[in-house]
Order: structure tokens, then C-alpha cells, then sequence
């Protein structure tokens, strides 16, 4: 049904050409790439790539990436390919990363001047012996004002599971990251012909059941939120990708998550099931948990009706 990419041919870290691969996974941004070129020129850290995967633009992306290229004072490296949607530029920006560690900075977006400086101080404060147990640091967004965008974590450096955070703190709204590009390598997107979008969370829990992340109370991201963007439409994205989200609430619940979050994502494996046509016999039958999933088909009917409505 779907696609792996990736597997266990990752690179030494020794291997890699640059500290950072700063990854921009875009589609018809020539309005807001900018905020992201701007910002790279300005890092105080200066090891790095900025690598864009194009999925399949039409607007004139191409031709400013080419011209900031040949005015840049740090490399890019532009890859344009059908669209597939942000998953699949992802699976393509590992494959093609130089980095050893790998920051996705969204097209719309912008950063401060020392976001590399101090990604690479707290990747490097966590002792050597101890680094393999993670898999990278999170921090705080704020918005164009300067203002917090989100909770901030119970203290300053905690070290422990994005998982176990939300469990036993209910942290709540945006954060960003950078995850070790071997990691990234471990766990690919899935890839379901016909369809061209899956959910980021599924890949991030997987990560957070076997390595630690660095959570730091540092606002290094600006945020901007744009109508035209995912987040403004998810309920439609999701509604016309059945398969792939029904796949991605059916993983989820093999993952270790608490007893409340679980009911929510079988009311939506089952509630996306339907969307996609599957029978209840498979449905019930595929979900791990048969009595749980036989009691909540009407709480998901009644949730799938209203997405008709």
C-alpha cells in the first residue's frame, strides 16, 4: 500500500559535509521564501546547507532560488520534483541531506540570527556519552510581536520524550526542532499512491518511543501564520487523504500513549475509515482494541456525519 524510503545506510556523523542541513520543504511560496533566505543570511553559525526541496511549484520559486544562489554567502542546493505533497520532500531532503543534524524551516516562516548558534550549543552541551540516547533539541516560537506562541516547558532544559512532556505536562502549541539526520533515516514517511498528505505526528511519536529530545525555554522561531497555509485546512486535507490519515491514527495507537489520547485517535481511525470505505468488520478488526472500537463507532459515526454536513 505505501512506500518505505530510507533504512540502516545512514552516514557516520563524521561523514557529513556540513553541522546543519536547514531543510525548506515548499510548494507555490515565492511570496514568503524570502523570510527564510533572509534569515540564513544573518546566522552567526555559519556550517550549514540550506537545502529546498520544490514540490512541484508553479509559481517562479525556481528562478529566486537560482539567483540567490549565485549571491549567497553559504551554499544552497534546490531539488525540484512532481508534487507529492510536504511528506514525500521531506523523505527526498533526508536522502539528499549533508547535515548531520536537520532543521525543517518551513517556507513561511523566519528565525532569529543566533538559531544556529544556540541549536549547536545545546545539541553540544548534551555529553557525548549520553547523545545517543536523543535525537535533538526543541525550543520556543514566538510570534512577529515577540510574544510566546505556546506553553513553555516546566523548566528550562528538560531531557525526556516529546510523549512523556505532553503526558505528564499538557504542553501545548508550536515548537520547533532539529532531529539528527540518521534519525530521520530510521523512520521515513510512508508514501500511499494517490494520495498527498500524512501527518508529521506519527513520525515525531515513533522518534520520541526510542530516543529523548532536549526541550529548551528559547524563542528562536517566528512564526507567521498564514490562511493559505496546511494548518488553515486540515480537516479538508485530511478528509481527502482517507487512507493516509485512517494509517496514520491505526499506527498511533500501537504507540505507547495514554489511556484518553487513545480513545481519541479510535474515534478518528474509525471516523477516517469510513471516509475511506472500509468496511466496520475491518475496521474493528484492525484496530488492536475490538470492544473499545465496538463502543465508540457511534461517537466516530456521529463525528464522520458532521465532516458530510
Amino acid at each position: 500500500m505505501y512506500q518505505q524510503y530510507g533504512g540502516n545506510d545512514s552516514k557516520s556523523t563524521n561523514s557529513y559535509k556540513y553541522k546543519f542541513t536547514v531543510f525548506t520543504p515548499t510548494y507555490n511560496r515565492a511570496h514568503t521564501i524570502e523570510r527564510v533566505y533572509e534569515s540564513l543570511k544573518v546566522q552567526t553559525f555559519r556550517d550549514f546547507e540550506w537545502l529546498i526541496v520544490d514540490d512541484g511549484s508553479l509559481d517562479n520559486t525556481r528562478d529566486l532560488i537560482e539567483f540567490w544562489k549565485k549571491e549567497a554567502n553559504f551554499d544552497i542546493h534546490y531539488i525540484y520534483k512532481n508534487n507529492g505533497g510536504k511528506h514525500t520532500a521531506i523523505n527526498r531532503g533526508v536522502q539528499e541531506a549533508q547535515g548531520e543534524l536537520f532543521l525543517i524551516h518551513d517556507s513561511d516562516d523566519s528565525c532569529i540570527p543566533e538559531t544556529l548558534e544556540r541549536f549547536n550549543y545545546h545539541w553540544e552541551s548534551i555529553p557525548l556519552s549520553k547523545r545517543h540516547e536523543f535525537s535533538g533539541v526543541t525550543v520556543l516560537c514566538m510570534d512577529t510581536k515577540g510574544k510566546l506562541v505556546g506553553d513553555k516547558f516546566p523548566e528550562d532544559i528538560c531531557d525526556l520524550s516529546p510523549m512523556k512532556m505532553n503526558a505528564l505536562y499538557g504542553i501545548r502549541g508550536e515548537k520547533w526542532g532539529f532531529h539528527k539526520t540518521d534519525v530521520f533515516k530510521e523512520f521515513p514517511f510512508p508514501e500511499i499512491p494517490g494520495e498527498n498528505f500524512f501527518a508529521e505526528g506519527l513520525i515525531w511519536n515513533k522518534m520520541a518511543v526510542k530516543y529523548k529530545i532536549r526541550h529548551v525555554n528559547e524563542m528562536l522561531r517566528i512564526y507567521e501564520y498564514t490562511s493559505d497555509g496546511l494548518s488553515a485546512s486540515l480537516l479538508k486535507i485530511r478528509i481527502m487523504n482517507p487512507v493516509s490519515t485512517r494509517y496514520y491514527y491505526k499506527e498511533f495507537n500501537r504507540l505507547p500513549v495514554p489511556f484518553k489520547l487513545r480513545v481519541k485517535n479510535l474515534i478518528n481511525y474509525i471516523r477516517f475509515s469510513l471516509h475511506g470505505s472500509v468496511s466496520i468488520r475491518s475496521t474493528v478488526k484492525e484496530s488492536g482494541f475490538f470492544l473499545l472500537t465496538i463502543l465508540l463507532l457511534p461517537v466516530a459515526y456521529f463525528f464522520y456525519q458532521k465532516d458530510l454536513s
